[in-house]
């Protein structure tokens, strides 16, 4: 609810003029807003800002010189993976603290920046651990519908995770999915065609 509220907040607020923009980099802010494609000295700079911001926050938990390696994701995003012992309490249960801290951190870098850069947050690897066990929970649930010849429910998910079983499923011509509930319940139905 507070992903759709802060959504919400970035909608309602009208675009900077490059004359206007806040944030420390204005003129990365610049070349980013005009869609240019931005210089390896200028990302380096958006993800030195990134792991300030993670590091200010890792500083509350004791964790503060944590490696944190970064890489570019398969959609452009800056990705960066927290590695330390004990900090499970970042992820949280089924990843959900690590959704408010991706959030949080967005938030802040965004503002320091002057403009939304993706940023994705992880620890210990758990989003690519996760991601592979949805895609194969997908697909045996999507086994199971057909086997059995009846609708499968899956277990409660976020947006992010639902979407991951509607992707996965998108070719596969015996089932439809589609997702009902209401958050945090909502989840993905599979349904035969």
């Amino acid at each position: 609810m507070a992903d759709e509220r802060i959504a919400e907040l970035e909608d309602e607020t009208p675009a900077p003029s490059c004359d206007e923009i806040a944030g420390d980099y204005p003129e990365i802010a610049a070349h980013y807003k005009a869609g240019l494609e931005l210089t390896d000295e200028e990302l380096d700079t958006v993800a030195d800002v990134a792991i300030s911001v993670v590091r200010s926050i890792l500083v509350h938990f004791d964790a503060d010189d944590s490696p944190i390696d970064e890489y570019e994701g398969d959609e452009g995003e800056l990705i960066l993976d927290i590695t330390a012992p004990d900090l499970a309490v970042l992820i949280g249960r089924h990843g959900r603290t690590l959704e408010s801290l991706q959030t949080l951190v967005s938030l802040l870098v965004s503002r320091k920046l002057g403009f939304r850069y993706p940023v994705s947050i992880d620890v210990e690897g758990y989003k690519s651990r996760r991601h592979d066990k949805v895609i194969g929970m997908a697909k045996s649930a999507a086994a199971r519908a057909v086997a059995q010849g009846r609708t499968i429910n899956l277990p409660p998910m976020s947006a992010y995770e639902r979407r991951l079983v509607h992707i996965a499923l998108r070719d596969d011509d015996r089932i439809d999915t589609h997702s009902e509930g209401v958050d945090p319940e909502r989840r993905v139905v599979i349904t035969l065609r």
